[in-house]
């Protein structure tokens, strides 16, 4: 079989390449078909501020029928990119049939066009935008995944490997049953925390959106300052993110930790909207819509997904972490039709966070790996660099 790739280039090729996805996925009860309108806004200049500080290119492949057999997508975000030890760069959205030789004209066609470009290495799969929402091939946990998280067949995984990926971090999510208690421990830590005087919680306002957006930034260049190519958050994209979850986000599923008047923690947890997607395979049009409203006027929603959390290093090992679940226990307790609450994700080189998800009750739910590709066996290099456990003894130091 010969396959042709072409590039995504008008409105047709552009509906080819949401197409692909139903092709793949039609006979998986599993899958959950993420809106076309939300990929489509990932490769649209004036929806991603990503395209400020980077490009990125799209492809379809068909066959000698032209019949639909896979899609993939690159690019490059110049503020990460040159901070490796190589220019890297990223693909994504990868979807085919199971022929390896597809798969191959897929993965050659981002490596020309990122090696094109200067890139020495690429990621995948990746996102071009931030890591919350899909990130990583799943290789452990086919189950409905929640809205954001990869899911993909199993075949995948022998493909990426074949080409020569290789594991860069593993993912891993937990999920929390809420018909169980809490550890007794970890209890006792939260209320002891939360009732002293110098702490003080606070849930998002959308009234207060420029102070909670300062705030979130504030915490969030502090608390991720020792990971790996870290590079300082973009307010034009938190904007953004705000304006694109307003319909589903909840304010008080977003609490905010302060000592004194100084923001320390936060933690961000969001429905689970693919419970609600799942009804229209990606297509929402203006009766799409319409469906969307009445049927989330219903008590569909029983999961939510934790999807980010930092803490000021300074404040790591106070136990806020656990002041933060104690009050999104108490609005989920208010909200009984929830019955999990899933942690997604985090990588093997944050052993503090996955301390965080044991301590909390958290279970193994599944497991994704985020794959690098050298270009050149001269440039390969390890795995992803682990977060160092004394990061609070690190800034503590430099007071």
């Amino acid at each position: 079989m010969e396959y042709r790739i072409i590039s995504v280039e008008n409105k047709l090729t552009s509906k080819l390449f949401h197409d692909v996805i139903r092709t793949i996925y039609n006979k998986d009860n599993n899958f959950v078909c993420p809106p076309d309108a939300v990929i489509e806004g990932i490769f649209t200049p004036a929806r991603n501020t990503f395209f400020n500080h980077g490009e990125a290119s799209r492809w379809i492949l068909v066959d000698e029928q032209n019949n639909l057999v896979g899609r993939v997508a690159a690019f490059i975000n110049t503020k990460k990119a040159y901070t490796f030890q190589v220019p890297t760069g990223g693909m994504g959205f990868f979807e085919c049939i199971e022929d390896y030789k597809a798969a191959e004209i897929l993965f050659e066609t981002c490596r020309s066009w990122l090696a094109e470009r200067g890139m020495k290495a690429m990621d995948g799969p990746i996102n071009f935008g931030e890591n919350d929402n899909f990130w990583g091939l799943l290789v452990e946990g086919f189950i409905p995944q929640s809205f954001g998280m990869n899911y993909n067949p199993t075949y995948y995984k022998s493909f990426f490997e074949k080409y020569g990926f290789t594991i860069y971090f593993e993912q891993v999510t937990n999920l929390i049953d809420l018909t169980k208690p809490f550890p007794e421990r970890f209890w006792k830590i939260a209320d002891w925390v939360r009732q002293k005087p110098e702490y003080n919680f606070r849930h998002f306002s959308y009234n207060e959106t420029d102070k909670f957006m300062a705030d979130f930034i504030e915490i969030y260049n502090d608390a991720w300052q020792f990971h790996e190519n870290f590079t300082p958050t973009d307010p034009e994209a938190i904007r953004a993110m705000l304006y694109e979850m307003k319909s589903f986000m909840r304010p008080e599923f977003v609490w905010f930790a302060y000592h004194g008047d100084e923001p320390i923690a936060f933690e961000m947890m969001l429905p689970d909207i693919n419970q609600l997607f799942k009804y229209f395979n990606g297509k929402i049009n203006l009766w799409g819509k319409l469906k969307v409203g009445l049927i989330g006027k219903k008590r569909i929603f029983t999961r939510a997904r934790i999807v980010i959390m930092g803490v000021k290093p300074h404040f790591q090992k106070s136990g806020i972490e656990s002041a933060l679940f104690w009050h999104m226990d108490t609005v989920m307790k208010k909200n009984p039709q929830y019955k999990e609450i899933e942690l997604s994700w985090v990588g093997d080189f944050n052993p503090k966070m996955r301390a965080l998800h044991e301590a909390v009750g958290g279970k193994f739910s599944k497991r994704h790996i985020t794959y690098r590709k050298y270009f050149s066996k001269d440039n390969a290099a390890g795995r992803s660099v682990i977060i160092p456990l004394d990061t609070r003894e690190k800034v503590v130091g430099q007071d």
